[in-house]
């Protein structure tokens, strides 16, 4: 790829004149391809992006299989750029670089003013309003060669402020014999790389983006499939954590996508479940579902809930370290650093250190995540009363309640879940059943819960009559 340039044989002033060329080119604003300019594509990119739906306009493909990732062919519209770009970045003096990740060779200093000044600009502008989300100032952009025998093994890109990663490709022209693609993976229920389903092979002037972060996990199938895409978007996932962090409560109407909450409402309704009657009396009544009765869409709601995937979600809404790849909080890592002191001091000192509790948790094998949960049915006489028996299980711990059913559900009838303060009649919140509503509520062990008796008025019609009258509500909790 690299290759020795013959001996210039102009004379110094033809070279000051081509060095003075070369640098008014190189300061003539970068011109990058039309779907970047089209304000008309840009509101279409953004839409499939936030909705996990492919497009396509002329240079531009999105496609979110198996994560969404954006595919811009000749990226840089001027040919003599983008030549007298790789030209230039040949020239740079590069350093190998090897691990057991990676070998290939860098220039640390990305130093094309012009071409950042593109991505700092406009590209940087547009990307932010695609994925609806404020980007960071800073751009980190470093060149890398990779010749025979380089290689860049399977990694996920996450890295601490990372929103986007990108990859402009100048390379001559490439088969997938020549080796280089950029393998895109599935995952497994644990979020580990399952196998390649998509290959891009490296093609001249062509840009390769994705968004990174902790759900790019990578918007595990099961979410995509289930969960209204609303919830599925970065920035409104901030937005639901920090009105989270402030009340430590929160309802997400519209949850599931309309068509699977249909779905699961029927079966809930017309399926042949096995209830069973949950007691003793003196705790709770209402009639739990046997798991291996569920139909096949309501086994596989409650799959959702309790999924790798789904802890990671959880954990985005409310800010908990949920699941052990959410990133560590400012006071793990404040006590990550003391340990590390501690052994840097015993070393220099050259005393021996005990390994400590943090050293010891460290060493683990990353842990799952635990939560338990029931299918639950309500009507007349169903109830649970205060007990600290659950409470006492975790120092804090999140609910979550998805009801299905309560259309035409009202309060007076009771079946409402209702937080107390241990030992005081204060109540502290009271979450009423709503269709497709997710209620998230985080509590330590001196806030406990109940549910409020379904009455007779359940089961009375304005013209006096009768009915049964039942909801139903998939009821988890999570621990940190």
């Amino acid at each position: 790829m690299a290759t020795k340039r013959p001996k210039d044989e102009c004379s110094s002033t033809d070279k000051k004149k081509k060095k003075k060329s070369d640098k008014e080119s190189r300061e003539e604003p970068v011109e990058l391809c039309a779907a970047v300019e089209n304000d008309q594509v840009k509101r279409a990119v953004a839409e499939a992006w936030s909705r996990r739906t492919t497009y396509s306009h002329g240079d531009l493909e999105l496609d979110c299989h198996p994560f969404p990732h954006c595919i811009f062919t000749n990226f840089i519209s001027s040919q003599a750029f983008a030549e007298n770009l790789q030209k230039e970045l040949l020239e740079l003096n590069f350093h190998e670089k090897s691990n057991d990740l990676y070998k290939f060779k860098q220039c640390a200093r990305f130093c094309i003013t012009v071409c950042r000044a593109a991505l700092f600009g406009r590209f940087r502008s547009w990307l932010g309003e695609v994925l609806g989300v404020e980007l960071e100032p800073t751009v980190d952009i470093s060149c890398a060669k990779y010749e025979y025998t380089d290689v860049l093994l399977c990694h996920d890109d996450e890295l601490e402020g990372r929103r986007v990663a990108f990859i402009l490709y100048l390379v001559p022209p490439w088969q997938s014999s020549d080796g280089g693609t950029l393998d895109l993976y599935t995952t497994d229920s644990y979020l580990q790389p399952q196998s390649i389903v998509k290959s891009l092979v490296p093609s001249w002037n062509t840009l390769v983006l994705f968004e990174v972060s902790p759900v790019s996990f990578h918007q595990e199938t099961v979410l995509l499939e289930w969960i209204n895409p609303i919830y599925l978007d970065i920035s409104y996932q901030e937005q639901i954590q920090e009105e989270f962090e402030d009340s430590s409560e929160i309802q997400l109407k519209g949850f599931l996508k309309e068509e699977k909450f249909k779905e699961v409402s029927e079966a809930l309704r017309l399926s042949q479940i096995e209830w069973k009657k949950r007691g003793p009396p003196n705790k709770r009544c209402y009639e739990a579902a046997a798991l291996d009765s569920l139909p096949q869409c309501v086994s596989a709601c409650w799959e959702l809930l309790h999924s790798e995937a789904f802890f990671l979600l959880l954990s985005n809404f409310t800010g908990l370290r949920l699941h052990y790849l959410c990133p560590a909080d400012d006071e793990e890592d404040d006590d990550e650093e003391k340990v590390k002191k501690q052994q840097d001091d015993g070393e220099a000192t050259g005393s021996s250190n005990e390994p400590s509790s943090a050293d010891a948790s460290r060493e683990k094998e990353p842990s799952t995540p635990l939560c338990c949960g029931e299918v639950r049915r309500w009507s007349r006489g169903g109830y649970t009363l205060l007990h600290d028996g659950e409470a006492a299980r975790a120092e804090y711990a999140l609910d979550l309640v998805l009801p299905f059913g309560c259309t035409g559900w009202q309060s007076e009838f009771g079946g409402f879940t209702c937080y107390v303060a241990n030992e005081e009649d204060e109540e502290l919140l009271t979450v009423y059943p709503e269709d497709n509503s997710l209620a998230l509520v985080y509590r330590d062990k001196e806030t406990l819960k109940f549910v409020k008796h379904v009455n007779h008025k359940s089961t009375s019609e304005p013209d006096g009559s009768s009915t049964c009258r039942e909801f139903y509500d998939f009821s988890f909790v999570y621990y940190e």
